[in-house]
């Protein structure tokens, strides 16, 4: 039997980016596996570096969560012009950002892309009861602050669905598309009544089925930064009616 912990990613910002290199910094448009992965070891208090013996899951069993993605709302994809260094600063005659090598005084320029406004309910599906119950303790009292991507992007919601329906609980006995599937639509802001007739889903691709959409975001170590691909699919269902 298969059941699905859900839970929701809701906020003025969010970044998902899993090619970011240099002064870019990209965002997918739905969180990544191992943003949500990150997300579940903060709530765990589970550190980069993995050693034998751990009270925690190993990193291995939280990748091997199958994830799907119910886009409540897209969001806007926005653009941040970054600086650091230039200028003056006490005691330098200019204040910059170094190189590697130490050298170099110069202005540092990036661009920060972020998703604004953006509603995810989250779906992680398992036959390891166990495992998800303990996920969904760790997220009702996180040992660190849980944030979307980046420190600075916070909740505006609890990432951890109520214990009482309609809108809990988070933990279901059901496989993973009809939890998205099924739970109640309910976005974090008013939108005018404004509401789409439709949703799309993101979902790993079955054990087996290759797909024309890859990820690499599957991490295989955090302390190293190593990952590997999956597979996944996209669909589109009704949505689902509002909690009363």
């Amino acid at each position: 039997m298969e059941w699905t912990l859900l839970l929701r990613l809701a906020g003025p910002q969010q970044s998902w980016g899993t090619q970011s290199r240099f002064t870019v910094r990209e965002t997918g448009r739905e969180p990544s596996k191992s943003g949500v992965i990150g997300l579940l070891c903060a709530a765990l208090g589970k550190p980069r570096a993995e050693h034998p013996g751990d009270p925690w899951p190993p990193l291995s069993d939280l990748a091997r969560l199958r994830m799907g993605v119910r886009v409540d709302s897209e969001g806007i994809l926005m653009r941040d012009y970054h600086t650091a260094g230039g200028g003056p600063w006490p005691g330098l005659k200019n204040y910059g950002v170094s190189k590697a090598d130490g050298s170099g005084r110069d202005t540092v320029v990036s661009e920060r892309f972020f998703l604004a406004d953006a509603d995810f309910l989250i779906g992680l599906e398992s036959s390891d009861l166990s495992l998800l119950r303990r996920l969904d303790a760790a997220l009702a009292a996180p040992h660190w602050q849980l944030f979307l991507g980046r420190k600075s992007f916070v909740p505006s919601v609890p990432v951890r669905l109520p214990d009482q329906p309609p809108l809990g609980p988070g933990l279901r006995r059901l496989p993973l598309e009809e939890a998205l599937s099924t739970y109640p639509y309910r976005p974090a802001m008013d939108y005018g009544g404004q509401v789409s007739d439709r949703l799309r889903l993101v979902i790993d691709a079955a054990p087996g089925q290759i797909t024309n959409d890859v990820r690499n975001d599957v991490p295989l170590s955090f302390a190293s930064r190593d990952f590997t691909l999956r597979y996944v699919r996209t669909d589109w269902i009704a949505t689902p009616k509002e909690a009363n």
